[in-house]
């Protein structure tokens, strides 16, 4: 995996093109390394996550899945005695906190869809905050192809973005979708010609990256609670977070400069 970052916008590019970014162990640890720092550090303020090459990522590798299948061990190394069930759900669900970082972490967390994004590939960024493709991508459940009823997150975060009924569908028939029948759907916020997208993932992003990170994170949180609470414990953790935000060094900041009639320079730190 590459990495990259631009001021307070870190990019993570899955790097593994001549198997269009098929997700490997040593891909899904170092993705997971990535990401937890980048959740954990101060210097970040938003990441991107892409694939290289004409690919975002076409899910997990097959190639691997037909290895096990016929008796070797995607969680073992040669020689080594094969996992159990268990060891096996405990490793599949220490990976799957990728899309659970992708999703909670304090940030913004934008795709840039080039190409497919199927499965797994495709989980991934319905976890992250904001998706934009490109008019080569092309989006696909793809588990039931392979005789699996699917992981990373899919059946959380699908179902919020399309609807239960279309997300059945997708999951059922598995049809391929390319970018205009995904921005219809709502599964990407918008569609450029290839050599647009990456300025205009990357503007959106350092808006992002560069903004009022209290209040980002707060927001982020806000939503991610509103799918699971009642109005009244909505409400309450609403108002608990909008008036820590009056508090930051940013709020202050955001409206003198509003005062002013400039642009408001955030990032100030707050005081102990």
């Amino acid at each position: 995996m590459l990495q990259r970052q631009e001021g307070r916008l870190l990019v993570l590019t899955l790097n593994r093109p001549a198997r269009r970014n098929a997700l490997s162990p040593g891909l899904y640890a170092a993705l997971l390394r990535a990401l937890g720092a980048a959740a954990a550090d101060d210097d970040v303020g938003a990441v991107v996550l892409t694939g290289a090459g004409g690919a975002f990522c076409a899910g997990g590798d097959v190639s691997r899945m037909a290895a096990s299948a016929g008796g070797g061990d995607q969680g073992s190394s040669a020689g080594a005695p094969a996992l159990s069930f268990e060891q096996k759900m405990a490793a599949l669900r220490r990976r799957t906190g990728i899309c659970e970082l992708l999703h909670t972490m304090p940030k913004p967390t934008i795709a840039m869809l080039r190409g497919p994004a199927v499965g797994a590939g495709l989980s991934l960024a319905l976890a992250c905050d904001l998706r934009y493709a490109d008019t080569t991508a092309r989006l696909r459940t793809g588990f039931v192809d392979v005789g699996l009823p699917g992981d990373f997150g899919g059946h959380y975060f699908l179902p919020r973005l399309v609807g239960m009924a279309k997300a059945r569908e997708l999951y059922f028939t598995s049809p391929m979708l390319d970018a205009s029948a995904a921005l219809a759907l709502g599964l990407v916020n918008a569609v450029s010609e290839p050599d647009a997208l990456e300025s205009t993932v990357m503007g959106v992003a350092r808006r992002l990256a560069d903004g009022p990170r209290v209040a980002i994170a707060h927001m982020k949180a806000n939503l991610n609670d509103a799918a699971g609470l009642s109005l009244p414990e909505m409400l309450d953790r609403e108002c608990w977070r909008h008036v820590r935000c009056t508090q930051t060094a940013d709020h202050r900041e955001a409206a003198a400069a509003f005062v002013e009639k400039r642009a408001p320079v955030f990032g100030q730190p707050d005081p102990a």
